[in-house]
């Protein structure tokens, strides 16, 4: 249940299911029409899908049509709901994040409340991992284990050998994105999503990757949905202000060694909400969603005035930087109905290509060696 107020936002689709009122991430209207879900043809069939960019697509909340698509800008290649294509069966229901670790994909399905870990070869399911509690997204720790962050309550410790979650970290609040930095991993809690903003706790936790404990916390704007660190070793976070408009979105930028905010960016209208924080691959610029694109060097003294891309009428929704090129990845989920469409800009803002996908384009993710 999706709507086009603050609709860039995700984890409002959450939200809507507990909510009957108007809302990470997005707020809620009528349900859309159930419309027959057309898949866009392919382009070509790929053999492999372990050098290039993966589109997760939502898919409408509790429809049970989230998808991947796939593309690899070398050879040209645009592959459409490749989980199904490769093991006979629907993906799950609001696919959230992907993160790949190894040469293995997970993908978070949010309610479906579980991650498929699928062989980046091939996409084909290795195991699903269940016992999770509407999972938000996945960041890894080292070599054996990953967190991954949950809706309710807690950070799932999951054992990336078996895939298996071998233990939970206790939290009060709803726990979203995370950084590591240094032998910690800062976590963004936005509060319990049954009070109001105005009693929620936000808060950045520290957690220390070797005990998995807790060891500290920073207090930050109403609704940490975002965070990166940049080239100096600061932390930046997005606030988007709280889903009903409590206080004005804000960006901070956080001292992880001390533990304080240095510095607070305030955004001048509290209904013009932020999302999908990024930093480019050199560490040196910051990017979101604010209606169009938005760019904004670590060093400026101000939130920029106007916009890198300008929306131009699209729902700009999803939004990621290449980790190598830095070219900037953002997509239209046009009405939540019709299948949405992606498009790739330069550094400088200018449209490379564009590219048909499934309903509702949220993020993106790139394999290690994905084309240029």
């Amino acid at each position: 249940m999706k709507k086009n107020t603050f609709s860039h936002i995700s984890a409002f689709t959450i939200l809507c299911s507990f909510f009957a009122l108007s809302i990470l991430y997005t707020s809620c209207s009528k349900e859309p029409i159930r419309e027959k879900i057309i898949t866009p043809e392919d382009t070509l069939k790929a053999t492999t899908y372990e050098n290039g960019i993966f589109v997760v697509n939502e898919g409408n909340y509790n429809w049970g049509n989230a998808s991947v698509t796939f593309l690899d800008n070398k050879s040209n290649t645009v592959v459409q709901d490749i989980f199904n294509k490769s093991n006979n069966r629907s993906l799950g229901d609001v696919a959230e994040s992907m993160t790949i670790a190894g040469n293995l994909g997970y993908l978070l399905m949010n309610n479906s409340n579980r991650i498929e870990v699928v062989s980046l070869k091939d996409f084909k399911s290795v195991k699903s991992i269940d016992g999770l509690h509407s999972p938000r997204y996945l960041q890894v720790v080292d070599s054996n284990k990953a967190y991954t962050t949950n809706l309710q309550n807690s950070i799932s410790i999951i054992n990336l050998h078996t895939n298996t979650v071998t233990g939970t970290i206790e939290t009060t609040s709803w726990t979203e994105n995370l950084i590591r930095y240094d032998k910690y991993m800062l976590v963004t809690s936005i509060g319990s999503f049954n009070e109001p903003s105005a009693v929620r706790k936000a808060q950045i936790l520290v957690i220390d990757t070797e005990t998995d404990a807790i060891v500290d916390s920073i207090q930050s704007g109403k609704e940490p949905i975002g965070i990166v660190i940049d080239k100096k070793q600061k932390v930046w976070v997005l606030c988007s202000g709280g889903y009903d408009n409590f206080e004005a979105p804000s960006l901070l930028r956080i001292n992880p060694e001390l533990r304080i905010i240095e510095k607070v960016f305030t955004f001048p209208d509290p209904r013009a909400v932020p999302s999908r924080l990024c930093m480019n691959p050199s560490g040196d610029t910051i990017y979101y969603l604010k209606g169009g694109v938005y760019q904004m060097p670590v060093t400026s003294a101000e939130l920029p005035s106007k916009p890198l891309i300008n929306a131009d009428g699209r729902l700009f929704y999803g939004l990621n930087i290449h980790p190598a090129t830095g070219s900037i990845y953002v997509s239209d989920a046009k009405d939540y109905v019709q299948n949405g469409t992606a498009y790739q800009y330069s550094v400088r803002g200018k449209l490379i290509k564009e590219y048909t996908t499934g309903r509702i384009p949220g993020s993106f993710c790139f394999t290690k060696n994905s084309s240029k």
